[in-house]
């Protein structure tokens, strides 16, 4: 039996006295082992049953407390003995698994028997094992935090006398035993929404409750049902948000236009494609008098942090949207319609209140300076991509149609010259996407798919865009306040290694050593691009970069080769931009020397701690995550369902 020196202290306050929690979390941390309470009854020489019970809910306690952890195999050890993680499981189809962390770079390996403790989407606790080799560390489970109670998307069938779903997130690599549903007779291939009765394996079965029948004939309507159920992508307003948005006027106050530049007599145009429901850009432009100098660029974006106040309910159901998501015949809108179509949206001849940035630029189309101010504007023309290059190009019947705009659209053609020819910015990576179209029919199916091909419209605003940003990101940086950057990183050493072993099949090098810049990327795509291979080279170049992401910690951004990028431009689909409104509101309050600040409207600013910002974008970058995966699973299940008809079909490829 050992000592506790603690163990008159415990005998003056107990009856029957246990050794002491600091004599446990010391015996425990020299054992640096996982040990049972059995084993600890036997060391310390416990043998009474009220005394075992006693030490039982010592034992609870300090877990509560977190001066020891108990596994989930019923062994008591503590934290300094264990390299702990908290972080999300992502699981895999072939039944493996990765532990996604806040605090490690890399995720971590889940074996296929760690995952039968755990599932996809559970939040828990793992120790850290370090590899021998030189492979990714793996994680063993300890504890399970948080479960996944999202509910399970899948195909309901019968096999022998048991109701089975398979999910359709291969995620989770199991069948879901059927023990219950709120509908009878439902029909076999049918896609239902399941909630799991439990998660762990028992005589391999894990049971669920059908909660909903979502139907079994694909069309795009259905394939979004899918898509935000398997995502958990809220889709609906609260009461609250509801009540809160019916309450925000139409009507703009002479107080307000006080505090505010007036800037309704430029003639601000918005450029967007044909089925644009929100403008939240605007954008006019003009050459200096002194022609040497060059241009004067104004970007108009629409003033939402004006509508939406931080920390109101409208606000928290932004942020837990975190972007705006766009499907083939339905928009999931990160703000209520009323701001983003109506209040926010840079409707021709309607006032609105902006923030500018407003940039001088040279006659190569670099920034020179730039100022950012709050104004009110008033557009004079809603226009598309295609209308704008079908001017520059000199089309008779809307040259006709715009006379009174041409001048203006004039000089957006020389500065889109200038941008093409020179602009610095375009040392980056540019990928020429193309975006798959979709012709639906009234069952809202596919009836045809063509390409969406960019034109020198689009990159031109693209570029303005990049510009503003460009500017947005040297403006916070120059108070040293901290914001949410758009970071890009470089690729991986591995993944550099692999895309050049590709491209070595292909007769191809790609230049620039151990470490390329982005430049000998971008040198790469110029010298295939007439290539037939084109496309498929562009897309495991892509596969190759690491995932842009939000973060408080400047990274630069390797695919556009900038020390320093932050998004500002669309605040009605970003929640990073909102963001980034508000602190360059309050950074011109702030400071005095600004000649705008005098106008600034105080009531609307809000600053942000570092811990915020770093909690906000961790939670962005998920959602644009979720955002880009829900398209994609809608996009394939609309393609399959339109190449479902065309089996037997011999087409070229």
């Amino acid at each position: 039996m050992v000592v506790d020196p603690y163990q008159k202290r415990e005998a003056s306050k107990y009856k029957n006295p246990i050794p002491s929690r600091e004599y446990i979390a010391s015996w425990l941390k020299k054992c640096n082992t996982l040990t049972s309470q059995k084993h600890l009854e036997r060391k310390f020489g416990i043998n009474h049953k009220t005394e075992k019970t006693a030490l039982r809910r010592r034992l609870k306690a300090m877990e509560q407390d977190g001066q020891i952890i108990y596994t989930r195999n019923r062994f008591y050890i503590t934290p300094e003995n264990l390299k702990i993680v908290k972080g999300k499981v992502i699981g895999h189809k072939d039944g493996y698994g990765f532990l996604r962390t806040e605090t490690l770079k890399e995720d971590l390996w889940l074996s296929s028997e760690q995952m039968k403790l755990c599932i996809h989407g559970d939040v828990i606790l793992a120790q850290i094992l370090k590899s021998n080799r030189n492979r990714r560390n793996s994680a063993r489970f300890l504890k399970l935090l948080q479960p996944n109670n999202t509910l399970i998307v899948g195909r309901y069938y019968t096999h022998e006398s048991n109701k089975i779903v398979i999910p359709n997130d291969t995620r989770f690599n199991f069948k879901i035993f059927i023990f219950s549903s709120i509908q009878e007779n439902i029909s076999i291939g049918s896609i239902v929404v399941v909630k799991l009765k439990q998660y762990f394996r028992r005589k391999n079965k894990i049971q669920g409750l059908i909660v909903e029948v979502l139907g079994k004939k694909m069309n795009t309507n259905l394939a979004i049902d899918i898509a935000l159920r398997t995502h958990s992508i809220p889709s609906s307003w609260s009461t609250e948000v509801k009540e809160q948005v019916d309450k925000i006027s139409h009507q703009i106050y002479s107080s307000d236009i006080k505090k505010r530049i007036d800037l309704r007599h430029l003639p601000f145009f918005t450029i967007d494609d044909e089925d644009a429901r929100d403008f939240d850009d605007a954008i006019f432009c003009k050459k200096k008098i002194d022609l040497e100098k060059g241009w004067v660029l104004w970007v108009a974006i629409a003033d939402v942090s004006y509508y939406v106040k931080p920390n109101t309910a409208l606000d928290k159901a932004a942020f837990e949207r975190g972007t705006s998501i766009y499907f083939p015949s339905l928009v999931i809108p990160m703000l209520p319609e009323k701001i983003s179509t109506e209040l926010c949206s840079l409707k021709p001849y309607e006032e609105r209140l902006c923030l500018i940035c407003e940039m001088n630029l040279s006659n190569k189309g670099e920034l020179i300076s730039y100022k950012h101010y709050e104004a009110i504007i008033c557009s004079h023309g809603r226009f598309t991509y295609n209308e704008i290059f079908k001017i520059w190009n000199g089309d008779i019947f809307l040259c006709i149609k715009y006379k009174k705009f041409l001048k203006d659209i004039k000089n957006l053609l020389n500065l889109q010259k200038i941008l093409n020819k020179f602009d610095y910015s375009k040392k980056g990576i540019y990928f020429e996407n193309i975006e798959p179209r979709f012709v639906l029919d009234s069952n809202l199916q596919i009836q045809n798919i063509y390409q969406n091909v960019r034109n020198d419209a689009h990159k031109f605003i693209e570029s303005c865009m990049i510009l503003a940003n460009i500017a947005s990101a040297s403006f916070v940086e120059k108070y040293q306040y901290p914001v949410l950057f758009r970071n890009h990183d470089r690729p991986k050493k591995e993944n550099i290694i692999s895309f050049r072993l590709f491209l070595k099949k292909l007769g191809l090098t790609l230049s620039g050593g151990e470490n390329p810049d982005s430049i000998y990327y971008s040198d790469l795509l110029k010298h295939i691009c007439n290539r037939p291979e084109y496309e498929t080279i562009q897309i495991i170049l892509l596969r190759s970069m690491k995932q842009a992401v939000y973060s408080p910690e400047n990274c630069g951004h390797f695919g556009l080769s900038l020390s320093s990028y932050v998004h500002f431009t669309s605040p009605i689909r970003r929640y990073p931009d909102l963001m980034l409104h508000r602190i360059i509101k309050f950074l011109l309050l702030k400071n005095k020397k600004d000649t705008s600040s005098s106008r600034h409207n105080s009531s609307n600013i809000y600053s942000y701690t570092i811990n915020e910002i770093k909690k906000i974008g961790i939670h962005c970058s998920m959602t644009e995550r979720r955002a880009d995966e829900a398209s994609r699973d809608v996009i394939d299940w609309l393609k399959c369902d339109f190449m479902h008809k065309k089996i037997g079909n011999i087409l070229t490829g």
